[in-house]
């Protein structure tokens, strides 16, 4: 954009300030200059990379009537026609070319700053006479069943409107489809176009919540079926329903704040019964998503509840298992000390001394055994009164 002095057809003032174009003034005829200077000085045409640009259409009355490879042809054709409308559609633009943009529309710096960074949240916000909507789109992956969140931007202006998308929802492609079959709806202009995305993006909630809801379903299986891993995967899309509801319930307030501007703005009451059918889904849609979001805190109380359950049970049964296992010892150790009284006294009367007072008492074998005899039997006694055996 910096060579507008130098470009007879782009000497045009720029939009700045001024949101009516002016036709360019027919550009004057070059002076003949022989054919060898020409091809010697003769610059080659300006091109834009143009590489993040998916699609660029030109509209009147509801039909295509260009599509413009580059940014400058587009801006070249806007300011030549006054009831047309230009329709750019970005993916990941580069900042040079989002610039350009904003320079030939007059974007607002906020609003091309979070174009160009991402990661924002749903909202609308008037720039003037710009609107720029931020919209959360969301898809669900079968294979890995987890949500897949895209994220879109939308400058709309009086004749223009610029879709900036990060991510591969929503498919855009088929909204434009949609709008070139419906000319009399493309015809009401860029509100009609938002809508559309609006709406697709919404749809594109369904399949979502669907499979958002067979996940839940299952969770709740094989939490009353005890997998240990039940819980990794409730944390898991748990986040993914907060991310959800982070980009459905922005969407709310949004709808609402495009219905209280159609008196102002002059909005063409058939679409305005198509916003508001819109804005049904979107109540729906978040009413839903807060309603998983609630059942999967009870699903995870639930399962916590079982998972203590289950831990007391083994810990009573570890010590059941250890007051068994102490039950044995204490028989075991009993009849070891019963056992272990008549071996002390043979082990007494079993050395090889031979000045032993017994040895030669008459008496003394029937005493030996009598009295380990007499020791098993009081130690049986005590430890039976004891519980022991």
């Amino acid at each position: 954009m910096a060579d507008r002095g130098k470009d007879p057809e782009r000497s045009v003032p720029s939009r700045k300030h001024s949101w009516r174009r002016q036709p360019a003034p027919p550009p004057s005829p070059p002076a003949p200059t022989p054919p060898s200077a020409t091809a010697q000085t003769s610059p080659g045409p300006v091109r834009h990379d143009h590489r993040s640009i998916v699609e660029s259409a030109l509209y009147r009355d509801g039909r295509r009537v260009s599509s413009p490879d580059t940014l400058a042809e587009t801006f070249r054709w806007l300011r030549e026609t006054r009831d047309g409308m230009a329709w750019i559609g970005l993916h990941r633009p580069s900042e040079a070319e989002l610039l350009s943009l904003a320079e030939e529309f007059d974007l607002h710096p906020l609003a091309v700053e979070d174009a160009l960074e991402a990661h924002q949240r749903p909202k609308l916000e008037r720039y003037g006479e710009t609107l720029f909507v931020v919209l959360r789109a969301a898809r669900y992956l079968d294979a890995p069943e987890e949500v897949d969140f895209g994220e879109l931007h939308v400058f709309i202006g009086r004749d223009f409107l610029i879709t900036v998308r990060h991510g591969a929802a929503p498919d855009l492609s088929a909204v434009r489809r949609r709008m070139e079959e419906t000319p009399e709806l493309l015809a009401l202009g860029p509100e009609a176009v938002l809508y559309a995305i609006l709406d697709a993006v919404v749809d594109g909630y369904v399949p979502v919540v669907s499979g958002v809801q067979n996940d839940i379903d299952e969770i709740e299986t094989e939490v009353f079926r005890g997998d240990p891993e039940v819980s990794r995967r409730i944390y898991e899309l748990s986040r993914e329903i907060v991310e959800f509801q982070r980009a459905t319930r922005p969407l709310v307030g949004m709808l609402h704040g495009l219905m209280a501007g159609f008196a102002k703005y002059g909005t063409d009451e058939e679409l305005q019964r198509y916003l508001r059918d819109v804005a049904d889904h979107v109540t729906h849609t978040s009413e839903r998503v807060d309603g998983f979001r609630q059942a999967l805190t009870e699903i995870l109380t639930v399962n916590a509840t079982l998972v203590t359950q289950q831990q007391n049970a083994e810990m009573r049964a570890l010590a059941e298992a250890g007051f068994e296992q102490n039950e044995e010892i204490k028989k075991i150790s009993s009849w070891a000390a019963i056992l272990f009284a008549p071996t002390l006294v043979g082990t007494i009367y079993g050395m090889n001394f031979e000045v032993m007072p017994e040895l030669s008492w008459s008496f003394g074998y029937p005493f030996a055994i009598g009295l380990m005899g007499m020791v098993c039997v009081s130690l049986y006694v005590i430890f039976k009164r004891r519980g022991w055996l």
